[in-house]
């Protein structure tokens, strides 16, 4: 469970932000509703001819003729372990198990030697100290067996060593690069949030907007103050998952960055101490190093299929994103995570929002015909002294069939209607015209405040339109899968070859240590020596006794 929650972590925080946003797109009765409502009133100006009652834009009109589309089918074509190891075929999908058990798969060579060395190297232990088996060079080469032992330690040593250097460099890396990435998800996120406010903001401001005490119709009010609920509610929840979930990503990767850290100066400093106690010959305090070396090394070998299995999960993860971008409407198992609205779905969307931008100028425009360009006499209710040129209306910018239309040469657009009614603008003098215009400064300003919340509106659609039909997602796919992919795959390269030096290369030292530190130390080469040098003078001392007493026995006279 724990390797599945740190390979799920990794792979879910790509879509954490992006992934809440399926809580807004996805949600079901009025909040889903006015949020397409919303999503597509932002569209209205900058889309041309692609939005009509009568006809609509080309799509899937139902999930019966979806294509359906299996990401990274090639990399995840693996044995399933628990399917009898037979060949899993169904693509990227961290919701499925049978996925995982396929991506696990690729870590078992880890597993496996971790198992085989933890049992055979106890084995070997069992019978070194139980049954008194020993290995020493006390041959008659073992300067040169000594010297040569001696050189395979330090280079196993030094590959140790190094082994430690990569993988501290490498997660350190790695582990900048995943908050890079994650900062890079959540400000996509955020993003959404803001432009979800911005709306929320510029359509309560609607509300307020009136020329002459000339309103939005209620009904449209109504629908103003259903939408910023849920647009709140949607933009509240997708700030809170998006904070929730990265900082539990931030958790789990500080704590296997912490993991890593002590992985490598426990194994730098026990290939260097043991080092020093096997070349001084420290027999007794050999053994804790090399015991401690036997579960170290088997715990090094079960991380480098960890993060096998890892660098496999970040791998089919970014190609299933790739092809996700090429494919953005098939079915897919991304469909779940960010479902994005058909293209029927965002026409109607469009449809609502341009009735409701038609409504906003139809205010403006009856102020206009109304009051402004009339020629009412001295005391009629509408009377304030309008005189001089007509003032042209404002374009609608969609006609009956809420199709774009062309401005007429009389209209003014709403990007430029502000410095074209400037100069219809008249000075006041208790609320009546002194001079040449048609509107006073007060209407003039709520005339520009309508079309500056229409010019907003139109302002803000296309970033809300991409949410909707997933643009904004697949150009946030893109660039990870571009710019933090293949940096995370190398960095994780550069912690799997730190890790398998640091195997290998303790594994190596420990036999070592074992064949070195039994090696005949210098005192008792010494006293050996001094004993058969001892143990040869009393011989020969005994035997020239022997002569010289045979001789003076020989010399003696006899007596008669």
């Amino acid at each position: 469970m724990k390797l599945f929650w740190v390979t799920a972590s990794f792979c879910f925080f790509f879509f954490l932000g992006l992934g809440s946003l399926s809580s807004v797109s996805a949600v079901n009765g009025p909040l889903r509703h006015h949020l397409k409502f919303v999503l597509g009133e932002e569209n209205l100006g900058p889309w041309k001819n692609e939005v009509s009652e009568a006809s609509e834009a080309p799509g899937p009109v139902s999930d019966a003729h979806q294509s359906t589309l299996v990401l990274a089918a090639n990399r995840t074509n693996r044995p399933d372990i628990l399917n009898g190891f037979r060949r899993y075929l169904g693509g990227w999908d961290i919701v499925n198990r049978h996925y995982w058990a396929s991506v696990g798969f690729t870590g078992v060579a880890g597993f496996v030697i971790s198992i085989l060395w933890f049992i055979s190297f106890g084995l070997v232990l069992a019978v070194h100290h139980c049954c008194g088996w020993k290995i020493n060079i006390k041959d008659e080469g073992s300067r040169r067996s000594q010297s040569i032992s001696l050189v395979l330690l330090i280079v196993f040593t030094c590959a140790a060593s190094i082994g430690c250097i990569l993988l501290s460099v490498g997660q350190d890396e790695f582990h900048d690069e995943v908050l890079g990435t994650l900062k890079y998800v959540v400000n996509q996120s955020d993003y959404t949030v803001q432009i979800l406010r911005n709306v929320t903001e510029y359509l309560s401001l609607a509300k307020t907007i009136n020329v002459a005490q000339v309103f939005l119709p209620s009904d449209v009010m109504d629908d103003i103050d259903k939408l910023n609920v849920d647009l709140n509610t949607a933009a509240d929840m997708l700030k809170e998952k998006t904070s929730e979930n990265s900082v539990k990503i931030k958790e789990v990767f500080n704590v296997v960055r912490s993991a890593l850290i002590a992985v490598a100066a426990v194994m730098l400093l026990l290939a260097v101490i043991g080092l020093l106690l096997s070349i001084l010959g420290h027999q007794h305090a050999i053994h804790i190093f090399i015991i401690s070396g036997w579960f170290l090394v088997a715990i090094t070998f079960i991380l480098c299929g960890v993060f096998v299995i890892l660098n496999n999960t970040v791998s089919d993860t970014c190609m299933a994103m790739e092809e996700w971008v090429e494919n953005p409407h098939a079915e897919t198992a991304l469909s779940n995570i960010l479902p994005c609205v058909d293209q029927k779905t965002t026409n109607q969307t469009l449809i609502q929002s341009k009735q409701v931008i038609n409504a906003m100028v139809n205010v403006v425009n009856r102020f206009i015909y109304t009051y402004a360009n009339a020629d009412p006499s001295e005391g009629d209710p509408n009377y304030y002294n309008q005189s001089g040129p007509l003032m042209p209306p404002l374009c609608y910018p969609f006609d009956s069939n809420l199709q774009d239309s062309r401005c007429g040469d009389q209209d003014v657009s709403i990007a430029n209607a502000s410095v074209v009614w400037e100069k219809y603008r008249c000075k006041v003098s208790s609320g009546v015209c002194t001079t040449v215009g048609r509107v006073t400064p007060e209407i003039f300003t709520q005339l520009i405040a309508a079309v500056n919340e229409s010019y907003a509106l139109q302002h803000y659609a296309p970033p809300l339109l991409s949410l909707q039909n997933c643009n904004f997602v697949r150009d946030t796919f893109r660039n990870i899968t571009s710019s933090y992919c293949p940096p995370l795959n190398h960095y994780l390269k550069i912690v799997n070859a730190g890790l398998a030096l640091i195997s290998v290369g303790v594994l190596l030292c420990l036999v070592l240590w074992i064949l070195y530190a039994n090696r005949p130390q210098r005192e008792e080469v010494f006293v050996k020596q001094l004993s058969k040098l001892i143990k040869g003078k009393s011989h020969n001392s005994n035997f020239n006794n022997n002569i010289n007493g045979d001789i003076s026995s020989s010399n003696t006279p006899t007596h008669v």
